[in-house]
């Protein structure tokens, strides 16, 4: 018997890379519990190197970090490692080259902080001897042309991102170079470029109080200008991660600035143009969606404050939009001013017509939040800049019966609400958002536009549903999935937007609806627990499908008479006496339904010893013609010693569900599986009836794919419930 082996015990190789020469690979074991030092001292002694403690061990992949005794745990069978030397030696040789080396030692040195600086351990090593300083001091020396700047940023960058240094740390002078080479006029170093905008952009989000310095250093055209001129997807990138740590980490006031900024034309355009461009072949990347979401989200949450306003009966301002959505719908544009007391009777009928549920005072209507005073701007949107359409649409409701108008301040309400839910308006970008939609950088008012384009669609739903109030709700849950789906196509303005909104029916969503019903359906039905009730259910479903075929022999057929020159004039009648035990068969006319006493032939259930179809049928062999027939054709097969001169009895079935039936119903008395395409469609139907009427008390409830694991019993059942 093989000896059992140690689990803390690895096989591993090791390879020397601290040294010029390259010795054989160590190839041996390791314990898991044994000091990387004394391993080390073992591999220097193998190798006869001298002084261990400047080695350390050190993974190939999938970084090349060094081996600690935190992350040793990494270590596996068939681990290949390297003996380098150690992150202090490491650290002391790039400081000492960056500080007092040759430019070519510096590019070297360079070159090898790149590499070395994402491992923590080598990060602390260097940062102790203030090697972030020297770096500042370096990149302070260097021209915007220099071919060091680039590594020297980006090993600060890999070294500030381990979080030993508070970005708070660094001097103005360090932003404000740094800025410089963003507002720079004139090409620079790609790298450069990106890093030192994602330098800003972790300044600005992980400091307390170097916002202020950054924001003075950096101006929204100079940032998407890189984006205009910069077609590189990582410069594009860092522009647009800057803009929005700027617009996260702004004061609420500065936010509507950068909103109403970025919501401009001009900055639009070289969105659309140099970004959104790419959507419609698919190549935006992950990163570069998830900062277009971000964008997108920071902007849309600037209607929360108004979304969660509530309506203040003192607001002059609140009170006049009202009066001027009701002026807009019902008064003409020649309608005198001072006609307005001679109105006021008028008021309450028009803010009714209007679809206030409050027609008395309709400002109590915005007092629920969300979408509080957000539905009012957009209604007032709607009607300043779609006049036209905003009095069709009230008009259009004013001629309808009460119970069928469609209301439009009820529906502006709950519109807005159902769009601050769809977009998320006041939720905090994820971490992993990558949904974003181009339509909204193709307007300077792309949600209240949005707004406007869904409430006409409501209307026209409203009209295809012939919803009534009560139907309110489901309308709603209809435009709601008419928005989400046409959404999911990234229309890229909103005028695409319109036209595909407009083509997707209520009857289309109803049919889209009903067929991913039944692929549920579907789906549910292939789950493990489903297939095993249907297994189990199988036999007694079968036996229903053959007690109705039975039943179906007992009332008996008219069949034609398939033999002689005359067949088609002839009909033979034949039943299945009520104890399954004979056939009773005579010749009959067109029309008579024998009863059992009036046929006067019969065979025996045991004299049967096949049932065969179509050409196999005795009386088909010889058939030239009427060969549409074949597939109706049966034959009952019986034994060689009975009377019947031809060893056979002969149907040719009316129509195909007879002759599937009367084939399961004989093959059912010879014991025999029922064969028909008909059984199968019925076992498949009346099982999935039977599994969904059991599954009713289950609805909503997730069918898990494997079964439960079943609790261990009790260790003793002396237990019991002593009643009072």
């Amino acid at each position: 018997m093989a000896p059992t082996r140690d689990a803390n015990v690895v096989k591993l190789a090791v390879e020397m890379r601290a040294t010029e020469s390259r010795p054989n690979p160590y190839l041996g074991a390791f314990s898991l519990q044994q000091p990387l030092a004394a391993f080390i001292v073992e591999l220097c002694t193998h190798w006869e190197v001298e002084n261990p403690e400047y080695y350390a061990l050190q993974y190939t992949e999938p970084t090349c970090h060094y081996v600690t005794e935190k992350n040793r745990g990494r270590i596996k069978d068939g681990t290949v490692l390297h003996l380098v030397y150690s992150a202090l030696r490491t650290a002391e040789e790039i400081f000492q080259k960056l500080k007092k080396g040759q430019p070519e030692d510096k590019k070297e040195a360079l070159e090898k902080l790149v590499k070395m600086s994402s491992d923590i351990t080598f990060a602390h090593e260097f940062i102790s001897k203030q090697g972030i300083n020297l770096l500042i001091a370096c990149m302070e020396m260097q021209r915007n042309e220099s071919p060091l700047l680039p590594y020297i940023l980006i090993s600060f960058l890999e070294l500030m991102d381990h979080g030993i240094i508070p970005w708070d740390d660094l001097q103005p002078s360090f932003i404000e170079k740094v800025a410089s080479y963003i507002n720079v006029q004139g090409t620079m170093d790609t790298r450069t470029l990106s890093t030192s905008l994602t330098i800003l952009e972790n300044i600005v989000l992980n400091s307390q109080n170097k916002y202020a310095m950054v924001e003075k250093q950096i101006t929204l055209p100079k940032l998407l200008q890189h984006i205009s001129n910069n077609k590189k997807v990582e410069i594009q990138q860092s522009v647009l991660a800057l803009v929005n740590a700027l617009i996260q980490k702004s004061d609420p006031q500065k936010k509507k600035y950068w909103s109403t900024t970025l919501s401009n034309r001009q900055y639009r355009t070289i969105i659309i143009n140099n970004v959104l461009i790419h959507t419609e072949t698919g190549s935006i990347g992950g990163d570069m969606a998830h900062q277009l979401y971000v964008l997108q989200q920071q902007l849309l949450n600037q209607y929360e404050e108004r979304m969660n306003t509530s309506m203040d009966v003192n607001d002059q301002d609140a009170t006049d939009k009202i009066k001027e959505l009701r002026r807009i719908a019902f008064e003409s544009d020649g309608e005198s001013s001072g006609n307005v007391t001679t109105r006021r009777p008028e008021y309450k009928k028009e803010y009714k017509k209007l679809g206030f549920r409050n027609d008395i005072n309709p400002a109590q209507d915005f007092m629920e939040t969300p979408p509080g005073m957000l539905a009012l701007d957009n209604m007032v949107f709607f009607a300043r800049n779609h006049s036209d359409q905003y009095a069709k649409l009230v008009l259009e409701n004013c001629y309808r019966a009460d119970s069928y108008e469609c209301p439009f301040g009820r529906a502006s309400i709950e519109l807005t609400k159902l769009l601050c839910e769809i977009l998320q308006i006041g939720e905090v970008p994820t971490e992993q958002g990558q949904t974003y939609h181009p339509m909204f950088f193709s307007h300077d008012h792309a949600f209240e536009e949005l707004f406007s384009i869904c409430i006409v669609l409501l209307n026209k739903t409203w009209k295809e549903m012939k919803a009534t109030t009560e139907d309110f709700s489901k309308v709603l849950s209809v435009v709601k999935d008419q928005i989400t789906r046409t959404m999911s196509q990234q229309p890229s303005t909103l005028d695409t937007f319109r036209t595909r909104i407009n083509s997707l029916t209520y009857a289309e969503i109803a049919e889209i609806w009903q067929q991913e019903r039944i692929n549920n359906e579907e789906q549910e039905m292939q789950a493990p627990p489903i297939k095993e009730l249907r297994r189990q259910l199988e036999p007694e479903i079968l036996e229903l499908i053959q007690q109705h075929r039975l039943r179906f022999l007992v009332e008996g057929t008219r069949f034609k008479y398939a033999r002689g020159v005359r067949a088609k004039d002839k009909f033979r009648y034949c039943r299945l006496s009520p104890n399954h035990k004979f056939f009773h068969y005579d010749d009959c006319d067109e029309k008579s339904v024998p009863s059992i006493e009036d046929l006067s032939k019969k065979i025996s259930i045991v004299d049967i010893k096949s049932i065969v179809v179509g050409k196999d049928c005795p009386h088909m062999k010889d058939k030239t013609g009427k060969k549409n027939t074949y597939h109706l054709a049966f034959s009952l097969i019986l034994e060689s010693n009975n009377v019947n001169e031809n060893n056979s009895l002969d149907f040719v079935a009316p129509d195909e569900m007879v002759f599937n039936y009367w084939l399961d119903g004989v093959n059912a008395l010879l014991r025999q599986r029922m064969p028909s395409g008909a059984t199968a469609r019925d076992l498949e139907m009346l099982l999935n009836m039977e599994i969904k009427l059991r599954l009713l008390d289950a609805e909503g409830v997730t069918i898990p794919q494997q079964q439960p694991l079943i609790p261990p019993p009790p260790p003793n059942y002396n237990f019991c419930y002593q009643l009072p």
